[in-house]
């Protein structure tokens, strides 16, 4: 495929932001995409258009700024359906973003369909937000959690599900499309062809694919599936869960209040229709409508194009990084199974003492445990440094950064 960083060096002009300086007048380099993005001017005009000229509260009313809003708010959706390839909008609920998500089916589903002796599966490179919920579900329970290894490649071990999967208990398997560490990208048809197969119902967490390759839930075959606004360009507090509506039918609301309801009696409560059942209170519109024009934005790009843009920018890092002495690096060195993220340790370096000496060279990059703990400690390491990247990123900055690391080998005498 003919080289993109062409056709992506005009992006960075839509992002106010990458004008800004830090530290000393140094240009910003951001590369912390894995936690956030940055918002285009498309995003933050639709919000501030919407605060401007048509703010009202949705579904209540019938004056032309509450049609407006609702209608806004409403085109949001099935845009964000299109996107994913969704053919029935009464399966995408608006969450706060994908802790939420999860949070829902954990009481909303695994409340009523998870009881003692089940089991609940799930893998070691989890979010923290993809073991939590469920930790406290089998607790409540009296079930059990169990997890899929990964090998020193960061690959998962499918064997492992096999094991738990002969066992006739397990309820539910979930797991991360693309892991926020280690960028693995999994193989999501085999772990759901061999759940289908024995009966059993699969979450995804696409909070980090999503926003970097073309995810089609129509053909996926997955049960239930979540993803956050905030990485892929729209605001924070706003995200999706899709669950499969012969699946949805059997869940008991999330949360009680506004817009959730069909009718309240002194002593009875009827539901509203789906999607709205679970949908409670006013939502937040600005950023569901800024949700939309994020999603405007990346479909005019395309999705094969921002993947295979990230290819280019993440091959040339690891060739970069592959020459600096005491570099150790995570993950698959396969490009075509890993996502624009690369984590890694610097010799004896904390890598709390990377992030702050190269932010003093203007890169912002992530240091810590990145919410994956027990993937910290499979891999035997407290932290890592991360760097992950997006459709603005270039390879100018992949050199800033390279620039930044050799300052810190020369403070550690490395």
């Amino acid at each position: 495929m003919q080289s993109t960083e062409s056709s992506f060096e005009n992006i960075r002009k839509d992002f106010p932001i990458l004008k800004r300086t830090v530290r000393d007048n140094k240009p910003l380099v951001y590369l912390d995409n894995a936690s956030t993005t940055q918002k285009p001017n498309q995003v933050i005009d639709a919000i501030t258009d919407y605060y401007q000229n048509h703010n009202a509260n949705i579904h209540r009313a019938v004056y032309a700024l509450a049609e407006e809003s609702t209608e806004a708010y409403e085109t949001a959706r099935d845009k964000i359906a299109n996107f994913v390839n969704v053919k029935n909008r009464q399966e995408i609920i608006f969450v706060r973003g994908t802790t939420e998500a999860i949070n829902l089916v954990a009481y909303a589903w695994g409340r009523s369909h998870v009881n003692e002796g089940d089991i609940i599966v799930t893998t070691e490179y989890e979010h923290h937000s993809n073991i939590v919920p469920w930790q406290l579900l089998t607790q409540e329970k009296r079930a059990k959690l169990e997890y899929i290894g990964m090998d020193d490649n960061g690959e998962l071990n499918l064997d492992d599900l096999d094991k738990y999967l002969a066992t006739g208990k397990v309820k539910l398997v979930t797991f991360s499309l693309m892991s926020n560490v280690l960028g693995t990208i999994t193989d999501a048809k085999k772990i759901i062809e061999k759940c289908k197969a024995a009966g059993v119902l699969t979450l995804i967490d696409g909070a980090q694919a999503v926003p970097h390759m073309k995810v089609d839930l129509d053909t996926l075959g997955c049960d239930f599936f979540a993803f956050s606004g905030h990485k892929m360009l729209a605001p924070t507090g706003v995200g999706i869960l899709w669950v499969r509506k012969s699946v949805l039918q059997t869940m008991n609301p999330f949360h009680g209040g506004g817009d959730m309801i069909r009718e309240v009696h002194k002593y009875e409560t009827t539901w509203n229709e789906l999607p709205y059942k679970f949908e409670a209170g006013t939502p937040n519109i600005a950023d569901v409508i800024g949700f939309g024009a994020a999603i405007d934005y990346l479909t005019k790009i395309g999705m094969d194009n921002v993947r295979q843009h990230e290819i280019e920018l993440t091959t040339y890092a690891l060739e970069k990084f592959a020459k600096i002495p005491g570099l150790q690096i995570y993950g698959t060195k396969d490009i075509a199974k890993r996502g624009g993220v690369i984590s890694f340790n610097f010799a004896d370096v904390h890598p709390h003492d990377v992030a702050d000496i190269i932010d003093k060279e203007g890169i912002s990059l992530r240091s810590g445990h990145h919410c994956a703990q027990v993937l910290m400690e499979r891999l035997n390491v407290a932290a890592t440094s991360r760097a992950s990247f997006y459709i603005y990123n270039t390879k100018e900055d992949v050199d800033a950064l390279i620039d930044s690391l050799n300052i810190v080998a020369k403070v550690f005498k490395l």
